[in-house]
């Protein structure tokens, strides 16, 4: 499905009619079990995906499903308390809407995390890692269709998906506060089933460090309308085949919980210098 220009201003003002001219500076998305950094913002003003114009719900378990408009850090930020994603039966434009009308409402840097699978055998799960650029070959991408030139050209540059100079500001920052931080890949699966041994095997030879069913999209979508990206990764746990146990979605949800106050230390710091 693809969106107008209407339709993305349709759903900015209605926002920005609840917000009494709070002008978001910078948009957080927080993946599974990650969502607690929204009930630290100051001030808060909480609005429901379903009261937004064209928005969808979020299915997926830990996430609450609603934008939370408030200040962090000295900044004014927008949190996304849970995501959509592909396989809950979006397509990839339904997937990132919430960038683009952000990026109308004035957002123009992107601080994105997720729950990750741990396929570089070297780490361990429970690590925090930094996504340093991606890997889709799912042949979906949110910018097919119509390109809308208001947000970016139609061949939109991908050699720096994730802004640089964060990743400078976010290695800092981990080391400022003695919070080991590991570097690498992220690869997009599109879900829901977990990912095969065989394809992690796979993953892990074209490059891969980690991998998830998020992020991507919305990296790609945020970049191509001229936003900076942070791009965070929890290593939850050992990706299929590593270690000889199921994978299941309550262990993500433990492992979150577990980081939870080294991440909101880090995510905090990173937001405090951008």
């Amino acid at each position: 499905m693809s969106f107008s220009m209407n339709q993305y201003w349709e759903s900015a003002d209605c926002l920005r009619s609840r917000l009494s001219g709070f002008q978001p500076e910078a948009l957080m998305i927080l993946g599974s079990g990650l969502g607690f950094l929204a009930d630290e913002l100051e001030h808060p003003v909480s609005v429901p995906y379903g009261d937004i114009p064209h928005f969808k719900p979020s299915t997926a378990p830990g996430h609450k499903g609603q934008l939370v408009f408030g200040r962090l850090e000295g900044k004014d930020v927008a949190v996304m308390q849970g995501r959509m994603h592909f396989y809950e039966g979006y397509s990839l434009q339904e997937v990132t809407y919430a960038v683009r009308v952000l990026r109308l409402l004035g957002a123009e840097k992107l601080i994105v995390t997720n729950a990750a699978g741990c396929v570089n055998r070297e780490w361990s799960a429970g690590s925090l890692m930094l996504i340093t650029d991606h890997i889709k070959l799912c042949l979906e991408s949110p910018l097919r269709g119509e390109n809308l030139p208001a947000f970016g050209p139609r061949f939109p540059d991908a050699s720096t998906i994730y802004t640089p100079e964060y990743q400078v500001l976010a290695r800092n920052a981990a080391q400022s506060l003695d919070i080991p931080l590991k570097e690498g890949i992220y690869m997009f699966f599109p879900g829901p089933q977990y990912e095969t041994p065989a394809e992690i095997r796979a993953a892990r030879i074209l490059g891969a460090d980690a991998v998830g069913m998020s992020t991507v999209p919305e990296a790609i979508a945020a970049r191509h309308c001229g936003m900076k990206v942070l791009g965070l990764s929890l290593l939850t746990n050992m990706a299929a085949g590593i270690l000889s146990q199921p994978l299941s979605e309550e262990d993500v949800l433990d492992a979150a919980a577990k980081a939870s106050r080294q991440f909101s230390l880090l995510v905090r710091n990173c937001l405090a210098q951008m």
